[in-house]
């Protein structure tokens, strides 16, 4: 975990060995906190006991959490410089953050983007005009960048969605991709994002 400031507040890097207790004990007593915004970067695999550990410390402490932004992957033509990161419209729009899982039958919008502290169930359906991050496993759809946004991105642990969305590109679930495929998997949850490339949405494993 590090803590440092920034010119809009501070910035907080949650890394793959955090766990609940060792964020929580770093953050306790943290008087800098306070009156602070919080931007919170999820840095590889990292618990999700751990975020919601960080987010406890941080409205404890007076502070409010601002953005919540998942890992991302800038790919680059062989031979040429990494692209310069592009602004969002949505740099002023609030983080919600779902305390818990959406059940079946809901549907949810938001104006900026959307951490999901749990699960997006079979016949669920999230949108949002930034990012969709699901800390648990994401079984519903899923819209990010909603107006056309195409830097947004899905993360979750894992994407096991039959429909996904970002910006204007749509992603499903024949029978054989990836995407079905991703609801049989055994073993401890895997994250992994989706983002556009190209006009079209690439999953990949979180590593």
């Amino acid at each position: 975990m590090k803590l440092r400031g920034t010119l809009g507040g501070l910035n907080l890097l949650l890394e793959p060995g955090d766990t609940a207790q060792s964020v929580s004990e770093a953050l306790r007593g943290r008087g800098e906190l306070g009156g602070q915004s919080v931007t919170l970067e999820v840095g590889g695999d990292a618990d999700p006991e751990a975020l919601e550990a960080a987010l406890h410390a941080i409205r404890s402490a007076g502070g409010t959490p601002g953005r919540v932004r998942a890992p991302r992957v800038t790919v680059s033509a062989p031979g040429t410089a990494p692209a310069a990161p592009t602004a969002s419209p949505l740099d002023s729009a609030r983080t919600v953050i779902v305390p818990g899982s959406i059940r079946a039958g809901n549907r949810r919008e938001y104006r900026g983007s959307v951490i999901v502290l749990g699960d997006v169930n079979p016949g669920a359906e999230v949108i949002a005009g930034g990012d969709v991050i699901v800390v648990g496993a994401l079984r519903g759809v899923a819209h990010a960048g909603q107006g056309g946004y195409a830097d947004a991105i899905v993360w979750a642990r894992p994407i096991a969605s039959a429909q996904i969305r970002i910006g204007d590109a749509v992603a499903r679930a024949p029978e054989g991709s990836s995407l079905s495929n991703m609801q049989r998997r055994e073993g401890p949850a895997v994250a992994e994002f989706a983002r556009l490339q190209g006009g079209v949405i690439v999953i990949d494993a979180q590593k």
